[in-house]
């Protein structure tokens, strides 16, 4: 049913998170990481993995509407990082199609939306794909059994519980989000580092 609703939305063309630049987060991150390879899960049309790659990053981006890659592929070609960025449809919870290792792992959005049997594997992939010192930052929508809006979002003590011990948590910042007319939902960008 997710799935199903997010492609109407690119069809549509009702994509509120297409802005030109990507999230603050993204762009503070790569003042302080040396240049690397980067993977971007849920990449949609590209926007932080191209702002990478105009970095110098090796970028990688996984979504799974093909209007999203199809959007990213022309928006990279457009910015003329063609050569430093790479995008795959595919399901951020089955990423066996992608070689390790990455300095840098993005999910802006799309791992709150996993059920009970995709989270294992999503962690799997994330463990697997980011090399030891490496950076994964996550933004997720936390979940509100108040929420009658939207099922989706998972709890904070979910995502720690998840990801450790293989991953330590750095940093939370937590704030609130508001997307086109909807209610605002209380969210939070997640850093870890893999021990």
């Amino acid at each position: 049913m997710q799935n199903e609703q997010m492609r109407q939305r690119y069809a549509e063309g009702r994509v509120p998170w297409d802005a030109p630049t990507p999230p603050p987060e993204i762009i503070a991150i790569a003042q302080t990481l040396p240049v690397g390879r980067g993977l971007d899960l849920g990449c949609g049309y590209g926007r932080s993995c191209i702002h990478l790659a105009q970095l110098g990053w090796q970028m990688d981006g996984v979504d799974y509407v093909p209007q999203a890659i199809a959007g990213a592929i022309a928006r990279a070609a457009a910015a003329n990082v063609s050569d430093h960025t790479s995008f795959y449809l595919g399901d951020a919870t089955r990423l066996d199609f992608l070689t390790p290792t990455y300095d840098l792992i993005l999910d802006i959005g799309c791992m709150h939306s996993f059920n009970d049997e995709e989270l294992p594997r999503y962690r799997d992939g994330i463990v697997r794909l980011l090399r030891e010192g490496g950076t994964y930052l996550l933004y997720a929508k936390l979940f509100s059994p108040t929420d009658e809006d939207s099922p989706h979002g998972v709890e904070e003590t979910a995502v720690l519980s998840l990801f450790q011990p293989q991953l330590t948590l750095t940093r939370v910042e937590r704030g609130q989000t508001q997307v086109e007319d909807r209610p605002v939902w209380q969210s939070a960008w997640f850093w870890f580092t893999k021990n």
